[in-house]
């Protein structure tokens, strides 16, 4: 293992592949339906979870994992690995308690406290989970938790995400907009585009009727945002990859693709936009490293 170790947790929906083929530790957050319990990804797969979302009278609840739970992580890694340090890279403070967690998990280190480097992310999903396997690759090329830190921030200010929202369901059921404007939206086919913030806050981006319409206009803020450039992406999507492949192919006709990435998107962002979404999260070709 690398003399830096990057641990993240299960909401920056890295594929399980690519998390093990570089090392990444993941900490599980918990999915509950009513009383039931489970590890997001360990007990509950993406697919089980919107299987079960469908079917749910009540939203499922979410919970962060506990101080203790990164607490033991960290001692963990640091027993197994006396000479390296951690970079803990985890989902925005602004839409979980999972950052703030981590720190207190470090904090309540007896020793080496200074070996573990916390992060907030400020994204969510992928547009977070391309950042740990960057910080990863860095790693494993022998880069320094400073370094790759700042390495991070670059990257943050180059990349760029939205999600599509198929249903206006899961938005309403979750509070973020109300039932009447959820019925009106739904009666005139309104798919609502949304992106995080500088502070990680979700936030409309635009909307338009229709997901054909709601593609084309994700392209045009891309090509705002990229002016043309060879870009890398991911797709995310809800258990349904079709929905991916196909939007990607429609990216492929306006952009020159490099590295091209299929992810699922969870359970905590999926309890609030619900099956259906699609998500895109790019980033200039050829970054620095």
């Amino acid at each position: 293992m690398s003399s830096t170790i990057i641990v993240t947790d299960s909401t920056a929906d890295i594929p399980q592949e690519l998390a093990d083929r570089l090392g990444i530790v993941v900490v599980p957050l918990t999915v509950m339906f009513g009383s039931t319990a489970y590890l997001d990804g360990i007990e509950m797969s993406a697919a089980q979870f919107y299987s079960e979302l469908v079917k749910a009278d009540e939203l499922p609840t979410t919970s962060q994992p506990s101080p203790a739970r990164f607490l033991e992580a960290y001692t963990t890694l640091l027993e197994q690995h006396p000479e390296s340090r951690i970079v803990s890279i985890h989902l925005s403070s602004g839409v979980s308690g999972t950052y703030q967690s981590a720190l207190l998990g470090k904090s309540m280190l007896e020793k080496h406290e200074d070996r573990v480097t916390v992060v907030d992310s400020k994204s969510a999903s992928y547009g977070y989970g391309m950042l740990v396997v960057y910080a990863a690759e860095l790693a494993a090329a022998g880069q320094s938790p400073a370094d790759i830190v700042q390495a991070l921030e670059r990257r943050s200010e180059r990349r760029c995400l939205y999600f599509l929202v198929d249903t206006l369901e899961y938005l309403q059921k979750g509070g973020r907009i109300g039932k009447a404007a959820a019925m009106v939206g739904t009666l005139l086919n309104i798919k609502p585009i949304l992106s995080l913030d500088k502070e990680g806050i979700i936030y409309s981006v635009d909307k338009a009727r229709g997901h054909k319409k709601a593609t084309a206009r994700i392209i045009e803020l891309l090509e705002r945002d990229l002016k043309g450039q060879k870009i890398n992406i991911a797709v995310g999507h809800t258990a349904d990859r079709s929905t991916a492949e196909a939007f990607e192919a429609q990216l492929a006709e306006h952009f020159e693709l490099g590295e091209r990435i299929y992810t699922e998107i969870g359970a905590v962002i999926g309890t609030h936009v619900g099956p259906g979404t699609i998500a895109i999260f790019a980033w200039p070709a050829g970054d620095e490293r």
